[in-house]
């Protein structure tokens, strides 16, 4: 698993759907160091991490193994 590009497509997707990092980790109830490690590609995901994201941002947890996706910064 490539944990930065996951990590890439997790903020993506995130900011996508409008949410902030508090957002989203308190829907997925981690840490936000927590998540933010997880998008700065420097903590490999769980796979109940990825499922709790993928369901939150109601997107399968394949897209967040694909290539990258662009956005707006």
């Amino acid at each position: 698993m490539d944990t930065k590009r996951v990590g890439r497509r997790i903020k993506a997707f995130r900011k996508l759907k409008g949410y902030t990092q508090i957002d989203l980790a308190k829907k997925i109830n981690v840490p936000i160091a927590h998540l933010g490690a997880v998008e700065r590609g420097t903590m490999i995901p769980s796979g109940e991490l990825l499922d709790k994201v993928s369901e939150s941002l109601n997107i399968s947890k394949e897209e967040l193994m694909l290539e990258d996706i662009k956005t707006k910064e």
